[in-house]
């Protein structure tokens, strides 16, 4: 018991607005109650914590106030082998987990059922149910040649114990397709290169939509074809792509779907000469389809050959990659379009393709080197760079492409072509299969050709050096200060979805010839050597697809674009040597199309009225 004393004192030292809760408390206690576990255990309820003093509601009446335990449990011990970083999960309550289902193929695979899990019988993957409903089946997921797909899914199921259930049994190679321009980390796919994969519609679409070649030639019959070389009788020249028969079944497809019907010039002769494995030289006029002249065979003999000892060294060594085919092609804009090609060809196969060019992510084209690489499209820069870097060899490399040959060495790239082929690992001639394809045969390409090829053929078709007969070319006398409203004048004339590339000398000046385009409302883009890799696609992409249909470009887009439906090439500003205009106007009338020429000519191109008389 507190004596009266002792309350009176604790009274006035509280403040006054507890004074009242103190005295109805002790007043509480005078009589000493039942202890509230009693009371629990005779109401049978469960104890409750008894009321703060100080916290009451609007009505007086005193809200619960629940204390926490002082002595908390120990928390339950994690299970053996969790690392304690994040917290366990939540116990099942007793029940087990469902089982997961079998993963299912995502956007970038093909499901491919087999039912052996290997060799042939590809079937669309199909699910069985058995005994108490679970998955069985022994089947694969693969990953299409060209879908993308980061892995192949392998399941095998067996029978075990009565009721019909089954065990299934799955594991997870990482495998990248082996298709152009797709796939994983760790590409080990089949030495086997002759079959033929399944449909992948997706990138059928992606790869052949909008094709626009496949034109027949007949006007080209009348043009010269001159070939020599020893045992050039022996070569026959390929009439019609329905009757090469000798063509693997993917090359079949991939031809079918491009819509090619008769071959170009170079192709009827350029085609037999590298299936009869002969290391040729050929000069023709640009846009008459070399590109396909030189990968439609190479694919077709890397397919009937397979790999070679490629896939062996590359499963020895699995930071470097060992191509068996190499493209050099002088531009990244040729060098991409020769990829893409490649792709449509590769379609539908084992074979993956790459390309790597400066300009662009070092990086992410070594990554996509590391997920297989057997066909490698290159400028001589970024390869030299890339294999100083140990990630290519080309020690099995049985084909070698030089595409716009005289181009590259009035780019300066003689000395990183020699150092690829004379100074590397590439296997010496004789011992692989080149090919050099260009639109003039100077004497620096004649000494190229005499290093790198051994008894080779010499294809010439039309004249060397001459432009396209598809392509009407028009000379106007044009003074310095009135070029811009001329090249409006000519622009308003022309149709609205046509698309008209217009030539500058320098980059400076595209870049104010376009301010000034765009300015008059005319929708124009440029690209020259200092843009960006990227703002050079978007410009070319937006011209192809005609939203902006005027480009204004430096010499950087002269050679090897195909850009299919180029009306007009307008030469703003005439280039100093002739073959410099060849190659300019040759971005018209390409594959067969029509095409006009429009030149400004005044006193500063003097230098190369002799040249175009000729």
């Amino acid at each position: 018991m507190v004596s009266p004393l002792l309350k009176l004192v604790l009274l006035f030292r509280l403040p006054t607005r507890h004074r009242s809760l103190f005295l109805s408390n002790s007043s509480q206690h005078q009589t000493p109650p039942t202890s509230q576990s009693q009371q629990c255990q005779q109401q049978h309820v469960p104890p409750q914590p008894p009321p703060h003093p100080l916290m009451r509601n609007a009505t007086g009446q005193p809200i619960p106030f629940h204390m926490p335990p002082l002595h908390q449990p120990p928390p339950p011990m994690p299970p053996q082998g969790f690392s304690g970083r994040h917290p366990p999960p939540p116990p099942h309550m007793g029940i087990p987990p469902p089982m997961p289902p079998p993963p299912l193929p995502h956007a970038g695979m093909n499901g491919i059922a087999n039912g052996s899990g290997t060799g042939g019988g590809r079937q669309p993957l199909q699910q069985q149910l058995g005994g108490n409903g679970r998955w069985k089946g022994g089947g694969m997921f693969d990953s299409s040649p060209n879908a993308g797909g980061p892995s192949r899914f392998t399941a095998a199921s067996s029978a075990a114990g009565g009721g019909g259930r089954q065990q299934l049994m799955s594991r997870f190679q990482a495998a990248s397709t082996p298709a152009a321009g797709s796939g994983a980390s760790n590409f080990q796919p089949s030495d086997d290169w002759s079959q033929l994969l399944s449909r992948n519609e997706r990138m059928e679409r992606e790869l052949f939509s909008g094709t626009t070649t496949g034109i027949n030639f007949d006007d080209y019959d009348s043009i010269p074809v001159e070939m020599t070389g020893p045992d050039r009788e022996s070569i026959q020249p390929v009439e019609s792509f329905a009757s090469m028969t000798d063509f693997h079944p993917v090359i079949g497809n991939a031809v079918k779907l491009i819509g090619y019907q008769k071959p170009t010039p170079v192709q009827k002769w350029a085609i037999p000469t590298t299936l009869a494995k002969r290391d040729l030289m050929a000069c023709a006029q640009t846009g008459s389809g070399k590109t396909a002249a030189f990968l439609v065979p190479i694919l077709n003999l890397m397919y009937t050959e397979g790999p070679g000892h490629s896939q062996a060294a590359v499963r020895a060594n699995r930071r470097k990659q060992f191509p068996v085919a190499l493209v050099l092609a002088p531009t990244r804009e040729l060098a991409s379009q020769i990829y893409d090609e490649a792709r449509k060809f590769s379609y539908r196969s084992q074979v993956r393709c790459c390309v790597v060019y400066g300009g662009a992510d070092i990086g992410s084209q070594v990554r996509e080197l590391d997920r297989g690489c057997h066909l490698l499209v290159a400028t001589p820069g970024r390869l030299v760079d890339v294999m100083e870097r140990g990630r290519i060899g080309l020690d099995h490399c049985r084909f070698l492409v030089l595409d716009e040959a005289d181009r590259m060495l009035d780019m300066g790239f003689e000395p990183q072509i020699r150092r690829i082929v004379e100074q590397d690992t590439m296997p010496q001639k004789g011992q692989r299969q080149t090919l050099m394809f260009s639109a003039t045969f100077p004497k620096e390409i004649q000494h190229l050709a005499r290093d790198f090829l051994q008894d080779y053929i010499f294809l010439a078709v039309g004249r060397v050096g001459s432009t396209s007969q598809n392509i009407t070319q028009e000379i106007m006398w044009v003074e310095e200060a009135d070029k811009r409203a001329c090249l409006e004048e000519l622009l308003q004339n022309r149709a609205p979805d046509a698309l008209v590339l217009v030539f500058v000398e320098t980059k400076r000046g595209a870049d104010q010839l376009e301010g000034v385009l765009y300015q008059q409302g005319f929708p124009v883009a440029s690209i020259h050597g200092d843009r960006s890799q990227a703002d050079r696609e978007m410009a070319l992409r937006n011209f192809r697809t005609g939203q902006t249909p005027i480009l204004v470009a430096t010499a950087v887009a002269a050679r090897g674009l195909d850009i299919p439906n180029v009306v007009q090439v307008i030469n703003y500003d005439l280039p100093s040597d002739i073959e410099e205009y060849v190659h300019r106007i040759g971005r018209t009338g390409r594959v067969g199309n029509l095409g006009r020429a429009t030149s400004f000519f005044n006193d500063k191109n003097r230098n190369i009225v002799k040249d175009l008389r000729e």
